[in-house]
């Protein structure tokens, strides 16, 4: 680690220690996930999170928990009770920008059979893993492919890596489950290494990770995702997405200045 890096590795462990808080969190769909001690449950919780978080993050939460609210206190429970036709007449009438009923109940379906099959979205994830792996994208792309099967499923709803996509969100569920602190609550921690997470990219961690010299490239995908990933492993090479929270705070936190970042 160069002078340059230890620098922006002493600003953003600030950061981190200021703001990686659970009292930071709201408004945010992760706060759904809070409310679900088994992590079973919390993983379906977090595919419907994840998979809907995009647009408002008002609308995000009133979507998000329109559709938990349908599968009560264990969600995991709910999908395992009933057949697909009883899951896709539960979501009629379900829309959430270019999300629609039948492609919120093929998710859903896709999870049941997962669950029918592994027992677990963390088994079906194992499944598709390879410690030799140097992230978890490979493992990602076979789990993505399981779930969606040859259902109506979308990318913005279910990302591939193999495809066009950035994969934010499914980074992004990925961050919550592998992670284990005051904000990520986890379940797969156990099973995963941290080490191995890409920052979910979006175009406001892409000006971020720009200002802070993190990559040059000037499209928000994958490759800058990977990118951003690899330089931020120079500063903590056990978990490279650490700082991913706080640094999105910036223009969620009012009191907050990119300024003060960049030295």
């Amino acid at each position: 680690m160069n002078k340059k890096e230890k620098a922006l590795k002493a600003r953003l462990d600030d950061l981190h220690d200021r703001w990686n808080r659970r009292e930071y969190v709201s408004p945010d769909p992760l706060e759904t996930l809070y409310d679900y001690e088994d992590p079973m449950d919390r993983e379906v919780v977090g595919m419907v999170a994840s998979g809907l978080a995009y647009g408002r993050v008002a609308q995000i939460l009133i979507s998000v928990r329109r559709v938990l609210g349908l599968m009560g206190p264990s969600p995991r429970g709910w999908l395992l009770d009933r057949e697909p036709a009883d899951i896709e007449a539960a979501l009629t009438g379900f829309v959430h920008r270019f999300t629609k009923d039948t492609h919120m109940a093929a998710l859903l379906v896709g999870i049941r059979e997962a669950l029918l099959t592994h027992g677990s979205l963390k088994a079906c994830f194992l499944a598709g893993y390879d410690a030799r792996d140097k992230t978890l994208l490979p493992a990602l792309s076979a789990y993505a492919k399981n779930i969606k099967g040859n259902r109506d499923l979308p990318g913005h709803l279910l990302s591939d890596p193999d495809g066009k996509s950035a994969c934010k969100k499914a980074n992004l569920f990925l961050r919550w489950m592998v992670r284990c602190d005051e904000v990520d609550p986890g379940g797969w921690h156990d099973a995963l290494p941290s080490a191995k997470l890409i920052i979910p990219i979006d175009t406001h961690m892409h000006k971020i990770s720009l200002a802070l010299g993190l990559t040059t490239r000037k499209a928000a995908d994958l490759k800058t995702a990977v990118e951003v990933t690899t330089r931020l492993g120079r500063l903590c090479p056990e978990d490279p997405t650490r700082y991913d929270f706080a640094l999105t705070r910036f223009g969620i936190r009012g009191e907050l200045e990119l300024s003060e970042l960049l030295g």
